[in-house]
C-alpha cells in the first residue's frame, strides 16, 4: 500500500509515536515563523526556557501585523523582537518587507520541510509542498528550542482536481467551493491533500491561496505536490537548489475523497459572517457595495496584482466605493512599480497600502456603519473588520476589482476575453530588509531591548485536586478567537501586556466579563460547538488564564485553540451529551472533584451544584498533555522536565 504525500513527510520527521490515525505523534520541526502580534509573547516564552540559540534549520520573525504606530507600544515590540533575533539566531524581516506567509513562500519555504508558525495561515507553505502548520506561540517557542511538536496523527482527505479554471474564475473560488462542501468544521483532525491532473494547471501562488484558506476548514494543514511548476517558481526566486520533487504514491490510500472539476466552477463569494457561507456571485446578484479591499496573505501575490491592474487599467473606481490595495511583499510592490502596474492602480483611484496585513486584522480601513465590503481576505467574522455591523464578503481579486469599477457586486466574466497571465521567469530579488542574526560569538553582547508595555508571562499554577467555580460566561456555537480576544488597531498593541489586553477579553460577547471574572477569582466558561475557531492567537487562552479561568466546557473545540488552552494549563472538556449544555446557566456553581484522578479515563464528572444535577464530559489527552495540565501548562511542564 502506497503512502500519501502527507504520510511521507510526517514519517520522515517522526520523533515520537506511531503513524496511527487519531493518536498523538511528535515531529521534528525544520523551520518556524512568527509575526509581531504573536511574536513578542513567543519570544518572552523562548527566553523563559533559557535556550541560548534557536536549534531549527531556519527561524524567521516577521513584522507585518502591528504596523500602525499610533503610540510607542508597537514600535517598542518591534525593537524587542529585532534584538531577540540578533541574540538568539533568528532572521528578522523588517516592517515593510511584507506579509509573513507571502515572503516565506518567496524566500524561505522548501518542499518536504516542516514549518510551524504562530499564525493560523502558516499552511500557505503547503503551496510548495511543505507540511506547514499554524500553532500557538508557546509551541513555536518550544520548537525553536529544539523541542518536538505534537499533533494528532491526521486523517488525509484527497481533493482530486480535474479540468482547468475557466477565464476569470480563480483559485479563491476553488477553496470557497471546498468550504461550501466541507464547512468550517469539515477539516478538523485532517490534512487536505490536493491531487489530480488539475494540479498542473495551477501556479504556486494559486496553490498557496488554496492552502492558505484551508485554515478556515479547521484542517491541520493543506498540501500540494512539489512538481515542475514548483521548480519553476523556486528557480525564478533564485532558489532552484531548494527544489525536491514530491508526490503521493499512485496507490496511496485516503480516508476521504472530494472531486472538483475546475472547469465547472464559477465566481463565488463567502457571505457574512462565515467563510463557509458561500454562494455564487450571480446568485447574490448586483448588490451595491461601499468598499473593496484587495490583499492579505491569501491574495496579494504578483499574479493577483497583475490581474487587478489589468482590470483597473484606463478605468476609475466608482465614486461610491473606496478601493484599497496592499501588495503582499516588497518584492511584489517593487515589481509592480517597475512594470507600470502600480501606476495603473494609482491612476484608477485605488488607495495603496503598505505591504502588511492591514485591514485583514482590523488594522485600518474599517468599512462605514453597516457598509458592504468585498475583501480578498480569508475571514469575515462579525466585527473583525473593526466595524461591528460591517457586512464582509470574501471574493477573488478578479471579482473585487471588477466590482470596484461598477459599484456593485460584479461577475468578472462580463469583462470579456481574459489575457494569459504569466509569472516572470526571474523575480526581482533583494533581501536587504531581512536582517541575519549576528555571529554566535557576538550573541552574548547583544542587549535585549524592552519597552514599558512588555509585561511578564502570566503565572500558571499546577492543577488543583478540585475545581469549584462559577460559570462566568456561557456562549453559543462558532465562537472565534476574535470573540475571545479581539484584534484591531486599539487592541493589538497590547499583545505583549496580558493584564492590559485582558480588559477586552470576550468584550464583543459580554462587556462585563472582565470585571466579573476578576471578581470571581476563578471560574469556568461554557461554550457551544467549534469553540475557538479562527486565528492561532494564544492570547485567547492567556487572557482567560490571567482572569482565573480554570476550565472550558464546550460541545467541541477548534484544534489550535484547544492546544493553546492545554499549553496555558486550562482544562478543555467536551459535553458527553450535548443536551447538558442547555441545562447550565451563567453563574451556576460547577464542581469537578478529583480531577487529576479522572483525567486518565477520558471521562470527567461535573456537578452543577446550583441546579442539583451531574453530567459527564470527555477529554481526549495524551499522557504528555495530562502531565502538562497537572503541571499547570507547557511552560511549567518544560521547566519540570529540564
Amino acid at each position: 500500500m502506497g503512502l500519501t504525500l502527507t504520510e511521507k513527510i510526517l514519517s520522515n520527521h517522526l520523533v515520537e509515536g506511531e503513524m496511527v490515525k487519531g493518536q498523538e505523534i511528535g515531529i521534528r520541526i525544520d523551520q518556524t515563523l512568527t509575526q509581531d502580534a504573536t511574536g513578542t509573547m513567543a519570544y518572552l516564552e523562548f527566553e523563559a526556557m533559557g535556550v541560548p540559540r534557536v536549534k531549527t534549520e531556519k527561524s524567521v520573525a516577521y513584522i507585518d501585523h502591528n504596523t500602525l504606530q499610533s503610540g510607542f507600544e508597537n514600535a517598542d515590540d518591534h525593537r524587542f523582537i529585532g534584538s531577540v533575533c540578533k541574540k538568539h539566531g533568528i532572521y528578522f524581516s523588517r516592517p515593510g518587507n511584507g506579509i509573513c506567509h507571502q515572503v516565506h513562500l518567496e524566500r524561505f519555504g522548501i518542499p518536504g520541510k516542516t514549518l510551524i508558525g504562530s499564525d493560523s495561515h502558516t499552511p500557505t507553505g503547503g503551496g510548495i509542498g511543505m507540511i506547514a502548520i499554524g500553532a500557538g506561540g508557546m509551541d513555536v517557542a518550544v520548537a525553536m528550542g529544539g523541542g518536538t511538536y505534537y499533533i494528532t496523527c491526521p486523517k488525509i482527505v484527497k481533493v482530486e482536481l480535474t479540468g482547468k479554471l475557466s477565464p476569470w474564475v480563480a483559485a479563491k473560488d476553488v477553496i470557497l467551493e471546498v468550504l461550501r462542501r466541507l464547512s468550517v468544521k469539515g477539516g478538523v483532525g485532517k490534512v487536505i491533500e490536493y491531487c489530480g491532473k488539475g494540479v498542473k494547471t495551477l501556479s504556486v501562488p494559486e496553490r498557496a491561496t488554496i492552502t492558505n484558506m484551508g485554515a478556515e476548514l479547521g484542517a491541520t494543514t493543506s498540501i500540494f505536490p512539489s512538481d515542475e511548476i514548483t521548480r519553476q517558481f523556486l528557480k525564478a526566486q533564485g532558489r532552484e537548489s531548494d527544489y525536491t520533487p514530491l508526490s503521493a504514491d499512485e496507490d496511496a490510500v485516503y480516508d476521504e475523497i472530494v472531486e472538483i472539476d475546475l472547469s465547472a466552477l464559477e465566481p463565488l463569494a463567502a457571505c457574512p459572517h462565515s467563510p463557509d457561507n458561500v454562494k455564487s456571485v450571480n446568485e447574490i446578484g448586483s448588490m451595491k457595495i461601499d468598499q473593496v479591499c484587495i490583499g492579505s496573505c491569501t491574495n496579494s501575490s504578483l499574479l493577483d496584482m497583475l490581474k487587478v491592474a489589468y482590470i483597473l487599467k484606463g478605468k476609475t473606481v466608482h465614486p461610491d466605493v473606496s478601493l484599497s490595495i496592499a501588495p503582499g511583499s516588497k518584492q511584489v510592490l517593487n515589481m509592480l512599480a517597475k512594470n507600470g502596474a502600480l501606476s495603473t492602480m494609482i491612476d484608477s483611484g485605488a488607495r495603496i497600502l503598505e505591504s502588511a496585513c492591514g485591514p485583514c486584522i482590523g488594522m485600518g480601513q474599517s468599512p462605514n456603519s453597516g457598509g458592504i465590503s468585498l475583501r480578498t481576505f480569508n475571514r469575515n467574522f462579525e466585527g473583525r473588520s473593526g466595524t461591528k455591523d460591517g457586512q464582509i464578503y470574501l471574493v477573488s481579486p478578479e471579482v473585487a476589482a471588477a466590482s470596484a469599477i461598477t459599484g456593485v457586486l460584479t461577475d468578472p466574466r462580463t469583462l470579456g476575453e481574459m489575457p494569459e497571465f504569466k509569472l516572470p521567469e526571474v523575480f526581482d530579488i533583494n533581501d536587504n530588509m531581512v536582517v541575519a542574526p549576528v555571529p554566535e560569538e557576538e550573541m552574548d553582547s547583544v542587549e535585549v531591548l524592552r519597552g514599558p508595555n512588555i509585561k511578564p508571562f502570566p503565572v500558571s499554577e499546577p492543577l488543583a485536586e478540585t475545581i469549584d467555580a462559577k460559570c462566568s460566561l456561557k456562549v453559543g456555537d462558532n465562537i472565534t478567537t476574535d470573540h475571545i480576544m479581539p484584534a484591531g488597531a486599539k487592541i493589538l498593541p497590547l499583545r505583549s501586556n496580558i493584564p492590559a489586553i485582558s480588559k477586552f477579553c470576550f468584550a464583543v460577547c459580554d462587556a462585563d466579563f472582565h470585571d466579573r471574572a476578576l471578581e470571581l477569582g476563578k471560574s469556568i466558561i461554557v461554550g457551544g460547538s467549534n469553540y475557538g475557531q479562527g486565528s492561532s492567537r494564544e492570547h485567547a487562552a492567556l487572557a482567560p488564564l490571567y482572569l482565573g479561568v480554570k476550565a472550558v466546557i464546550t460541545k467541541s473545540f477548534a484544534r489550535i485553540h484547544m492546544a493553546n488552552l492545554i499549553n496555558a494549563g486550562i482544562v478543555p472538556l467536551t459535553f458527553e451529551n450535548e443536551a447538558d449544555y442547555d441545562r447550565i446557566d451563567q453563574m451556576d456553581e460547577l464542581v469537578i472533584e478529583n480531577i487529576k484522578d479522572q483525567l486518565p479515563s477520558g471521562t470527567v464528572r461535573v456537578k452543577d451544584v446550583t441546579k442539583g444535577f451531574e453530567f459527564n464530559t470527555t477529554v481526549s489527552l495524551s499522557q504528555r498533555q495530562r502531565e502538562m495540565l497537572i503541571a499547570g501548562g507547557l511552560l511549567n511542564y518544560t521547566k519540570n522536565k529540564a
